[in-house]
């Protein structure tokens, strides 16, 4: 696997520490199953890591090798791999883990099980150190290799088919169904970003790393990346020349337009290139929200776009991962806002949907790199507002804002069907009423032709 993934691996070896020939517990046969297990592999662990290139950008990797004792964790594969995350930190690089484990060593009992603590805490390490970790998951992944280097990184990629769960499949209840410890299951419920298939893993797993490792750009010119000033993300040209409207409810209809530009499209007119994140890391994946990191003018710009839809739990909660990851990296923010308001149906109320919000509030609200804003359609109450910077917020001609729906306020207020028009030009949406008090910076227009 390291092969297939990297252009170039040098492996590095921690100091090894003397331990007793049939381990801390005495488990008779350990230290022959050990010698089995190297005369099968040619390894000495079931983790090798070392120094690598993956399409020619640097990273520290470490790969499980399943044969070795079903890929457990042990106390000797603890050493290694805090070494690892220890490197990172010392050379400043990404971490990519290529993983395929059963969990801990069952021959070393509660001293292997307690190696998962010096995972989590060199995990917590990187992360403070503001350095990408990237998780690909392999078969299987299950235990406490899944619940650490898996599921605790910032991307978390799978290869097809994979086996992927807390639970083995000797151990899990035996009516489970399998769908849900699979790769294609665990994206569907949010816990993995993607699938990527084996002949694609190293340009991914390439891109991934230009776009969260060294280099991406985000600093101002002659500034260090510590205590330096992150460059507000450009606001996006207009994609419509929608004129601005005259009355309230024509800012409503043209925002409400089928055939008005979407986020989708806003994207791929902005970025060179983007990759995806997927999913709330709850059990929820909301299709209507779109995040996850692009090239734009050779640096790294975060962005989570609102599509359209009614926003559910699992976006708030998808974007606010997001924007927490781009401002632990360093990364500015961009923030499509689109959406008539957040989901209120029974099933978004059981999912969380006030906390999800006050999540993405509280995310935008703490952020310290910019956040840039532009409402691209509808701004539905504080469904739209969540998603919106409090300072850096832009709208184009063809977007309204409003405390509410007018349609909406009129039933509130007890107005018949006809006052709704009039109802929405009191509640002042339009783009340009927005720039007078202030909520938004300006309107934005497409960009001029070249003559």
């Amino acid at each position: 696997m390291v092969a297939a993934v990297t252009d170039d691996f040098t492996e590095l070896f921690p100091p090894e520490r003397e331990t007793a020939p049939d381990g801390p517990l005495g488990w008779e046969g350990y230290a022959a199953s050990r010698a089995r297990a190297t005369e099968r592999t040619g390894e000495h662990e079931s983790v090798i890591y070392g120094v690598a290139q993956v399409e020619s950008r640097p990273c520290i990797l470490t790969s499980f090798e399943f044969g070795f004792l079903g890929g457990s964790l042990g106390e000797r594969t603890g050493d290694r791999l805090e070494a690892a995350y220890a490197t990172a930190r010392e050379r400043r690089l990404p971490l990519v883990s290529l993983i395929s484990t059963g969990g801990s060593r069952m021959q070393e009992g509660m001293v292997a099980l307690t190696q998962l603590q010096r995972v989590a805490r060199q995990s917590a390490l990187l992360r403070a150190a503001a350095l990408p970790q990237i998780a690909v998951l392999r078969d299987p992944t299950t235990g406490g290799g899944w619940a650490t280097l898996g599921a605790g990184a910032d991307v978390i990629l799978a290869l097809p088919g994979a086996q992927i769960g807390f639970a083995g499949s000797r151990v899990r209840p035996a009516d489970a169904d399998p769908a849900a410890y699979s790769a294609e299951g665990q994206v569907a419920a949010g816990a993995v970003d993607a699938v990527v298939p084996v002949e694609e893993l190293r340009g991914v797993v390439g891109a991934w790393l230009g776009l969260l490792g060294p280099g991406r750009g985000t600093v101002e010119p002659g500034r260090g990346a510590v205590g330096g000033s992150v460059v507000p993300a450009d606001v996006p040209d207009a994609l419509s020349d929608t004129a601005l409207p005259v009355t309230g409810w024509d800012a409503v209809r043209a925002a409400r337009a089928a055939g008005r530009p979407r986020a989708s499209a806003y994207l791929d007119a902005y970025f060179t290139s983007r990759m995806a994140l997927s999913g709330d890391r709850c059990g929820g994946v909301d299709d209507g929200m779109l995040c996850g990191f692009g090239l734009r003018d050779r640096r790294t710009v975060a962005y989570a776009a609102q599509a359209g839809t009614a926003t559910r739990p699992a976006g708030y909660r998808t974007a606010a991962r997001l924007i927490r990851l781009a401002d632990r990296l360093g990364v500015p923010v961009l923030t499509l806002v689109d959406t008539p308001g957040a989901a209120n149906d029974a099933a978004a109320e059981r999912a969380g949907q006030g906390a999800a919000i006050a999540d993405c509030f509280a995310a935008m609200a703490s952020a310290v790199v910019p956040v840039t804003s532009l409402v691209i359609g509808e701004g539905g109450s504080g469904g739209a507002l969540a998603l919106s910077s409090p300072s850096r917020t832009w709208v184009t001609a063809d977007s309204y804002f409003s405390v509410i729906a007018p349609e909406l306020a009129a039933a509130i207020l007890k107005r018949g069907p006809g006052d709704v028009r009039a109802t929405a030009d009191q509640l002042r949406i339009r783009p340009q009423d927005l720039v007078e008090l202030g909520i938004a910076q300006g309107v934005i227009s497409p960009t001029p032709p070249l003559p």
